[in-house]
Order: structure tokens, then C-alpha cells, then sequence
């Protein structure tokens, strides 16, 4: 069975480490903050201008001037800063942010990024997502396998207008996880429970290699 939005964000918790800083792009890389395990300390920053998110707030603690920039309402964690979108966008070309998490709607077998508009369709801007896939030494991906259509969203080459060359080190998505290797290629790492090697196969239009058995993802 493949996952859901909230399994890829578990799954992609188990990816964060001890003192790292990061960033969480707009979709499901949001929910990350929901399920990194206490024991592990981190500090997440948001382009808007906040250094220190928490959790999503419950219902009676939504502060609605208190937003990440997908405009959900989020927490602040103790020691946490508040501070212009410029300030911000220099910490992450500076480099000082280590790990960032993007949604995306192609991914390509050497690592390229598509994430930020459809041909025709409108959209209000880039965002802050190439300047991330530029400065971040590690970018992993949260994403569905496949669209709507049923087509593979895991690429030889991406189709879309391009946000970043050969940035994503890892890809997650509803059927899998997979490195993207320096030399090209996804290598196959995990399955998502009840989903067979076979299955990953069919819906992965790029170079899938496979090394051994592929065990299930554990999600707790």
C-alpha cells in the first residue's frame, strides 16, 4: 500500500539529524516538524523570516500572525528569531543552512529539480526554492512517485522548467526511497509496506538500480 502525505513526512523525519539546521519547503515537507523524534535537536528555518519552528499548534494555541511561508500557522521553539525575508534568504545563500526538504513535480536520475511551474499555468513566483537547491549541501525530496495521470515522476530527464542541476542526494516518495547516486541513477533503498520491487519498477521512467533485497520502510 503505498503512503500516505503523513507516512513520507514520517519517513522523511528518520533523515534528520542531531544539531542540523533546516528548511522545510511548502507541501508535505511541513509536516516533517510533527515527527522528529524528541531526542533529536534541531532548528528549522522558514524563508518568511523565522528561525526556531515547532510543531503545528493545536487549535486553541493558533496565533494566525505566527505563519511559515506556506501561510500555516506554526509554534516557535524556546531561543527562537524573528526576522526580515531578507535576512533570511542570506543564511541560506550563505550556506549555513545544512539539510533542505522541497516537494517537487519532476525529479530527474542525476539529481536535477523541477519544482516550481507548469508550463501555461500560473503561478506567483519562484519562491525561495532555487536559492535553496543552491546553497544546501544535502536536499532530499518529498514527493508522490507518479502523477495523477499515472505517469512516472522520477525521470531520465526532467520535462518542466528546471529550479536546480544536480542537487537531490535522496527521494522519497509513496512507493520508495531512493538515492540519487553521483554517477546517476536511482538506487533503490526501501519500499513502502505491501509495495513490490516489481511495482517500483513500472513507475519509475529513470534508471532504478536495484542492489539485493529491498526491505520495507519501518513507520512507526
Amino acid at each position: 500500500m503505498a503512503l500516505d502525505k503523513i507516512g513520507i513526512a514520517k519517513r522523511i523525519a528518520q533523515e534528520v539529524q542531531d544539531g542540523t539546521y533546516i528548511n522545510l519547503g511548502i507541501g508535505i515537507p511541513t509536516l516533517v516538524s510533527n515527527f522528529i523524534a524528541d531526542d533529536i535537536n534541531v532548528v528549522l528555518q522558514s524563508e518568511n523570516g523565522l528561525l526556531g519552528i515547532g510543531p503545528f499548534p493545536d487549535e486553541e494555541d493558533i496565533d494566525a500572525d505566527l505563519i511559515n511561508a506556506g501561510k500555516q500557522t506554526v509554534t516557535t521553539m524556546n531561543g527562537s528569531s524573528l526576522f526580515s525575508s531578507a535576512q533570511s534568504f542570506e543564511m541560506i545563500r550563505g550556506g549555513h543552512v545544512d539539510l533542505t526538504i522541497l516537494g517537487a513535480m519532476e525529479v530527474s536520475e542525476n539529481g536535477d529539480i523541477a519544482n516550481w511551474k507548469i508550463p501555461d499555468k500560473m503561478v506567483k513566483g519562484m519562491g525561495g526554492a532555487m536559492d535553496l537547491v543552491a546553497s544546501a549541501d544535502n536536499i532530499i525530496v518529498a514527493m508522490q512517485h507518479c502523477s495523477r495521470s499515472g505517469a512516472s515522476k522520477l525521470l531520465k530527464e526532467c520535462t518542466l522548467p528546471i529550479t536546480g542541476l544536480k542537487c537531490v542526494k535522496k527521494v522519497v516518495t509513496d512507493m520508495a526511497v531512493l538515492d540519487i547516486l553521483p554517477e546517476g541513477g536511482f538506487k533503490l533503498l526501501e519500499r513502502a509496506p505491501g509495495i513490490s520491487v516489481e511495482e517500483i519498477q513500472n513507475a519509475t521512467e529513470g534508471k532504478l538500480i536495484i542492489e539485493g533485497d529491498i526491505p520495507e520502510m519501518a513507520i512507526n
